[in-house]
């Protein structure tokens, strides 16, 4: 498999150099060697020269290299890297079966994402090819939303939806590797403490080995003699997480820039004091709109156009401010704001709400968590 491990990252929001990196990386991780060429695409950028080695015979058009009885062939393609048909073809070349795992898919610009859907669909269309997307959505079928050709041609996985019974069998298989037992009223706990996050699950069953000195596999069944709680291991994780929660806020209600209206700063407060049951639910537009007009400067003549704009504008915000992983996400077909980071959620339930709404110069209104 090859793995282009945080590639996208550092990408520009420009379609054509995003294709260019985005192929140079692909051609790179199967093994080729790439250099720009003197030649020019219709777009006036320069072509790649991609060369892959081969056992061969030599034969007409190849360059034969010759070392003791081994005879190399180079396979030398000059490709526009911002046309996919070209990458197709260059990897069908060499007999690429691999997959291609693009991973943080989430923090490239909106419309970048949206090129990219377009690529990928060439993709599809030419070859066999099979790209895994890794990204930080709340919606199972963005890249169709991007794209509505993908319809039938894209498997979505929600990779942070686990059920009490899968959180569970997490916690058995560990039991069972170390021949240890946590104890039923420990397991219980962790789970309704951990909100549905498995960091936090693992994490604490860490820690609760730590403490018990088991660091391999016991020797005999062992009912482990734990020496703090579960919620205890909880809270002792996410903690270590409040610097960073702090910051995010921060940095999120600072907005793109100074505005009159600072709605970034106002979308924070429907987040602060909404119950962590409704959060965990993800919180509807229409509940959004109705608790910035009860408590903006704006009042009832907040332009509801500024909302949704904001709201649109989530993830990119959290991208420019360099906020990782995301924290919120919206999803613009079911109109609905969700807290993506299962942590921040443990962090709110057990934070001050008069506290962070002072922290965020958002008093004085309502402090009490419903």
């Amino acid at each position: 498999m090859v793995y282009l491990r945080r590639i996208l990252y550092s990408f520009s929001a420009k379609i054509h150099g995003g294709l260019d990196k985005l192929a140079e990386a692909i051609l790179k991780a199967a093994g080729f060697r790439v250099e720009l060429s003197t030649s020019k695409t219709v777009e006036n950028k320069f072509k790649l020269v991609a060369k892959f080695g081969l056992p061969a015979f030599g034969g007409a058009g190849s360059e034969v290299e010759c070392k003791g009885s081994l005879t190399k062939t180079d396979v030398s393609l000059e490709i526009d890297p911002s046309d996919p048909n070209d990458l197709v073809g260059a990897l069908e070349k060499v007999g690429f079966e691999s997959f291609i795992v693009l991973e943080d898919f989430h923090y490239l610009p909106k419309e970048t994402q949206k090129k990219y859907s377009f690529f990928l669909k060439t993709v599809h269309e030419r070859s066999n090819i099979c790209f895994i997307i890794v990204a930080v959505w709340r919606e199972e079928n963005r890249l169709i939303l991007f794209n509505g050709d993908l319809s039938g041609r894209v498997v979505s996985v929600d990779a942070d939806a686990w059920s009490e019974k899968e959180l569970e069998a997490v916690i058995s298989k560990g039991e069972d590797l170390l021949n240890i037992d946590f104890g039923a009223d420990f397991r219980r706990d962790l789970i309704k403490a951990s909100l549905g996050s498995v960091y936090i699950v693992q994490e604490a069953c860490r820690r609760a080995c730590n403490d018990a000195n088991v660091v391999r596999t016991e020797s005999f069944k062992a009912n482990l003699k734990l020496k703090r709680s579960a919620n205890e291991y909880v809270a002792e994780v996410v903690g270590e997480s409040a610097p960073r929660y702090r910051n995010f806020l921060t940095r999120f209600a600072d907005g793109f820039q100074d505005t009159n209206l600072e709605m970034y700063k106002w979308l924070l407060y429907p987040i602060v004091t909404a119950p962590v049951e409704q959060l965990e639910q993800g919180l509807r537009y229409r509940y959004i709109k109705e608790q910035l007009m009860a408590v903006h400067p704006r009042g009832s003549d907040l332009n509801p156009g500024n909302v949704t704009q904001a709201l649109i504008s989530v993830p990119a915000l959290q991208s420019k401010k360099n906020i990782k992983p995301f924290v919120l996400d919206y999803d613009q077909s079911d109109l609905k704001l969700s807290v993506v980071d299962k942590g921040f959620l443990i962090w709110l339930s057990t934070a001050d709400v008069s506290e962070i709404l002072d922290f965020l110069d958002l008093s004085p209104f309502p402090k009490k968590r419903p």
